[in-house]
């Protein structure tokens, strides 16, 4: 687990400056399996799971650490298991370190994927 899991998601609020695509880059290193989007303003990662059920009790988890850090992904599921999360600080347009909190709490989470 990295650093960043062990960080709380901080209240922006439109306040801070979202990060360029080399700041990005580099916190992307921390955080294994998730892409930059082309316009660099958000971090996604995309899964195959076992089976739907499978899908729903990782986006189940992924809502609790979301809703404790206050700190909210889009969240896309088709063709019953495919998964994509995406990250973006909605109120800067673009990334913040809480994104990346939020990936590296994310890749903590047991999630059953397709064999």
């Amino acid at each position: 687990m990295t650093e960043l899991a062990h960080k709380k998601c901080e209240p922006c609020e439109g306040k801070t400056k979202s990060f360029d695509r080399d700041q990005a880059k580099d916190y992307l290193k921390d955080v294994s399996g998730w892409r930059l989007t082309e316009d660099a303003r958000g971090i996604y990662r995309e899964y195959v799971t076992k089976n739907f059920m499978a899908a729903i009790k990782f986006i189940d988890k992924v809502a609790a650490i979301a809703e404790s850090e206050n700190h909210h992904p889009d969240i896309h599921l088709t063709g019953y298991r495919r998964l994509r999360i995406d990250l973006s600080t909605h109120a800067i347009n673009g990334l913040s370190e809480n994104d990346f909190i939020m990936a590296a709490k994310i890749n903590g989470l047991p999630v059953e994927l397709k064999g």
